[in-house]
């Protein structure tokens, strides 16, 4: 039985592995077991970084409704708390959009809210 030799396949994964760091600075744009290492690295950051943004998109928001509820004479905290209370079932996003698109519409939220 003749010896399978990996060549080419050994050769595309290679091609691949340094396609994926092009643009990397220094050593690991160029070598391939410093590349290798750093696809790893930026895949383990590109995973933990999809969970962040997610969270920096919230905290946005929320600065956002804090600032346009201190506007209006309400502490985020009890804007929110009379939100549910009155059973508004808009989000933090869609409330932090009308806030800026729509002041008089935020400010009827804002009211519907402090009368619950």
């Amino acid at each position: 039985m003749p010896r399978v030799r990996k060549g080419a396949a050994r050769h595309q994964a290679k091609k691949r592995i340094l396609k994926s760091v092009k643009g990397h600075r220094g050593a690991p744009g160029r070598l391939y077991r410093l590349a290798k290492e750093a696809t790893a690295r930026a895949a383990v950051n590109a995973r933990i970084d999809r969970r962040r943004r997610k969270r920096d998109f919230r905290a946005m928001w929320i600065t956002r409704l804090s600032a346009a509820c201190q506007q209006r004479g309400i502490r985020y905290s009890q804007f929110i708390n009379n939100c549910k209370k009155a059973n508004i079932g808009l989000n933090r996003k869609m409330l932090s959009e009308i806030a800026i698109d729509d002041p008089q519409g935020f400010d009827a939220i804002v009211e519907t809210s402090k009368t619950a």
